[in-house]
């Protein structure tokens, strides 16, 4: 299992979805890192509004992602920014897409996908900016929320468990790596059932649960936690066996995996077993995985062998510490 596990961490590590978040690191050093009124390197800006916070996040798309499936390219537009929204605690307001297209045919498939995701997660489309004379075929979406109590990046402390919730009650949708437990509900009754399941985040964070918390993102499972543990400036270990999973999925595939509905989120251990329940009562799997630690090391066990996945003290990823 030794070897099988340094084979597995290794072709995590030299992935090309936690190289892109490496990228970030270069985007930072431009933009700088320090004392802010906004903090740089979340899931979402946090602008202090009154007695909460307006919360501005987007997401652009690859172009070969949006030419091979443009419906599912404009749903995802809603899905993936009310996901960074839940992921801080808030709720969504409305969204905004810039679109590119090279026929009005292609932008009427992705527009069409935009605006059902809109209907599904109740979210309106309230402007943005279109090309249909262009010479590709590009995305990108922007959303504003609000949120009364947050969840961070940047709050996770040694001596808090880690909680991995995801919705297992999807597909693969292949050729990507996206675990899709929504589209497959955005023409029935299950819509509102996904509006509720995001619901379960803001309520967490409102009624102190706790402080931090991400979106399972492109980096997979391993590099949310890896981007995590840096903004917190704390370590953690994660245990392989204990990630809710599908039956039939293998553990590289399902690490490499971004779920249409999966979270980390740090608690106090005697909170736990409070935040679990409400997201098993939605019929949402969720479990803890490990522990945050004071090691800035991302340590992983699997079958009883311990290896470190990253070394945070030694090789930074995106730059960005609490």
């Amino acid at each position: 299992m030794t070897h099988e596990l340094t084979t597995l961490l290794r072709t995590l590590r030299m992935g090309r979805s936690l190289a892109a978040k490496q990228d970030i690191a270069e985007v930072s050093a431009i933009l700088g890192t320090g004392a802010k009124a906004v903090r740089l390197g979340d899931d979402c800006a946090a602008i202090p509004d009154g007695d909460g916070y307006l919360l501005l996040a987007s997401e652009g798309f690859q172009d070969s992602f949006v030419r091979s499936m443009p419906w599912f390219a404009g749903y995802c537009g809603v899905m993936v920014n009310v996901s960074d929204i839940a992921a801080m605690g808030g709720r969504p307001v409305a969204v905004v897409d810039a679109l590119w297209s090279d026929t009005s045919e292609a932008a009427a498939s992705i527009l069409t996908g935009l605006h059902e995701g809109a209907r599904t997660y109740g979210v309106p489309v309230v402007g943005g900016h279109t090309n249909m004379r262009s010479t590709h075929n590009s995305l990108s979406v922007a959303i504003l929320g609000r949120a009364r109590h947050l969840l961070t990046s940047f709050d996770a402390r040694p001596g808090e468990v880690l909680i991995a919730a995801i919705d297992l009650r999807g597909r693969w949708h292949d050729p990507h790596p996206f675990w899709d437990a929504s589209s497959a509900l955005c023409h029935t009754e299950g819509a509102a059932r996904l509006r509720d399941d995001l619901d379960l985040l803001p309520g967490i964070a409102e009624d102190g649960l706790s402080r931090a918390a991400k979106d399972i993102s492109m980096a997979g499972l391993l590099g949310t936690a890896l981007m995590l543990a840096e903004c917190s400036g704390i370590g953690m270990t994660i245990t392989l066996d204990d990630i809710p999973r599908p039956d039939d999925a293998p553990m590289e595939r399902w690490l490499s995996a971004f779920p249409s509905y999966g979270y980390l989120l740090t608690a106090r251990p005697e909170d736990a077993r409070a935040i679990i329940a409400r997201f098993q009562a939605r019929g949402i799997t969720a479990a803890i995985i490990g522990q945050c630690d004071m090691t800035r090391r991302l340590d992983i066990i699997w079958d009883g062998e311990k290896e470190t996945f990253w070394d945070l003290a030694r090789t930074p990823l995106m730059g960005f510490v609490s």
